[in-house]
């Protein structure tokens, strides 16, 4: 296999994850952005990309989001719930609409109330559905530390949704035909 050929094949299997990891951590615009300079990198390493290459190429994502966070400062949940959007494949959910829409709005809060570090390990495993072990590579670090930093993230979401404040269904509903409704 010719490194064309590799780079080709690597790039059709891993660019909506990689747009979806990056778009996670910086928005739709700037996530397209450093996805390009994410495959420009691999292409420049071809031969250097490691099996399999999904974690490698998270990190060099993560290693460009965290150059460009230098310069600027992002707002974190609405990049978060573009990479939900991304990553459901655009699946709508059945069922109480409402509630779905509470309870994600909820957990989107309690997100965005974590450390940035808490938050990108979380949204790693549970959004982009990564393994332990990748995770820990696109992390740079052991798979026992990011278990244990796992753990602790998960813990401290607990907490934050443990904690807030029940939403009033009496104020999320909406009036029915003979309750206030127009005709």
């Amino acid at each position: 296999m010719t490194p064309a050929e590799r780079f080709h094949g690597v790039y059709e299997e891993h660019y909506p994850r990689v747009l979806a990891y990056a778009t996670s951590l910086v928005g739709r615009e700037v996530g397209e952005d450093i996805t390009s300079e994410t495959f420009t990198v691999a292409w420049r390493r071809v031969v250097d990309i490691p099996h399999p290459p999904l974690p490698w190429l998270l990190g060099v994502a993560r290693n460009l989001v965290r150059e460009l966070r230098r310069r600027d400062a992002i707002r974190y949940v609405l990049a978060a719930e573009e990479a939900h959007r991304i990553s459901s494949g655009g699946h709508t959910h059945t069922g109480d609409v409402a509630a779905v829409v509470t309870d994600r709005h909820a957990a989107l809060q309690a997100l965005a109330s974590l450390s940035e570090a808490d938050r990108e390990l979380l949204t790693l495993i549970a959004w982009h559905g990564l393994s332990a072990r990748d995770a820990a590579r696109v992390l740079n670090c052991t798979v026992a530390t990011l278990t244990v930093r796992l753990y602790r993230a998960r813990r401290r979401l607990e907490r934050v949704l443990e904690t807030a404040p029940p939403v009033n269904a009496a104020h999320t509903s909406c009036p029915t035909r003979g309750q206030g409704a127009p005709a």
